[in-house]
């Protein structure tokens, strides 16, 4: 039997997309799911892509996530909205979001929209990179239940919150920024733990706060430039839970621990801004252009060329786009069992 298997990202997207529908879930949440899972695993961010889709399918049965969403927006300034996203599928609630502030920030140069009531958004960029293409400089920020460990603390408090930011760049695909404030995300940890694999040094600690490099003791991850990463998923914490009146810290349900049931009431932050709000459009990315190209020339080493933020994953992209989005064969399975439930083929390249 294969380990891995190769699906071309159009037909990964439109079975996810038609199992979705299967189960009641709205057209708009269909695709946004379908398409941001897709699109993270195309990028080669397995971890935030197609893997999550088995979790997803049971959190829309149990009742934890809302497939058909009844968003309610408010605003009390002008720039600014609120969305209550009504427990959607976090990738669907960050797309409303991003329909609602682009409209905004195309009448006041920059917006912001606050989300709650959500659920697990999966890779931030795909929400935002579609912005960059439309021509706004975008952020994105979540939270997520407490994984991350306490600078100087035995145990975590804040999650491995993660911050995107994305530019345009013309015809060229766009900058992208997306991060967490952790050394590792939960999920590539998990996989760790599932293939019986040893963790580097410096990425998880065990439940006295101290290194392990063995993912089964791991009880919290550690985050990026010590302090630093702390103190960012700190801000970002107040952002998606403080203002927006959610849950924080270790008061968030856990993804996977908690009865799935139960509803996460997680908040998502966005921020837009038009690239001509300072410089002409044709200059903005004339500019970016430039720091792109002097970047990607700098002196490297091991005849490595410098790279910014998303330059691998268009790489990646391109080679997955061309020879099919690898499925290992465990996930595989999974997907077959779903595919068998709902009567809904998957082809694979090999088939």
């Amino acid at each position: 039997m294969r380990k891995t298997n190769l699906i071309q990202y159009k037909e990964l997207e439109k079975f996810i997309r038609n199992i979705l529908l299967k189960l009641n879930v709205s057209k708009f949440s269909s695709i946004a799911v379908s398409k941001g899972l897709c699109d993270a695993s195309l990028r080669g961010v397995d971890s935030h892509g197609i893997s999550l889709f088995p979790h997803y399918v049971k959190s829309v049965i149990k009742g934890r996530k809302n497939g058909n969403p009844n968003f309610k927006i408010s605003k009390k300034y002008p720039t600014v909205a609120l969305l209550d996203a009504d427990h959607a599928f976090g990738l669907v609630a960050g797309k409303k979001a991003v329909n609602i502030g682009e409209k905004l920030c195309n009448k006041n140069g920059i917006s912001a929209v606050a989300v709650y009531n959500s659920t697990h958004p999966g890779a931030l960029a795909s929400i935002l990179l579609d912005s960059a293409k439309r021509g706004y400089l975008a952020f994105a920020f979540t939270h997520a239940d407490s994984l991350l460990k306490s600078f100087n603390g035995i145990r975590s408090y804040f999650g491995t919150n993660p911050i995107c930011f994305v530019a345009p760049r013309g015809k060229k695909e766009p900058y992208c920024l997306d991060m967490s404030s952790s050394v590792m995300n939960w999920n590539k940890l998990l996989r760790y733990r599932k293939n019986n694999k040893k963790l580097p040094k410096g990425i998880a600690a065990d439940k006295f706060g101290l290194d392990t490099t063995n993912p089964k003791k791991a009880t919290s991850i550690l985050s990026i430039g010590n302090y630093k990463g702390y103190g960012l998923a700190s801000m970002i914490e107040i952002l998606c839970s403080v203002l927006t009146g959610m849950k924080f810290g270790r008061n968030i349900p856990s993804m996977y621990k908690t009865s799935i049931p139960k509803k996460r009431k997680l908040g998502q932050f966005y921020i837009f801004i038009k690239n001509d709000v300072c410089v002409s459009n044709l200059n903005f990315i004339r500019k970016i252009s430039q720091l792109s190209k002097e970047v990607n020339s700098e002196p490297s080493m091991n005849n490595k060329k410098v790279l910014l933020p998303n330059d691998p994953e268009i790489i990646i992209s391109k080679e997955r786009d061309k020879n099919g989005i690898p499925i290992e064969n465990d996930l595989y399975q999974q997907f077959q069992k779903i595919s068998r439930t709902y009567k809904i083929k998957l082809k694979t390249i090999n088939n």
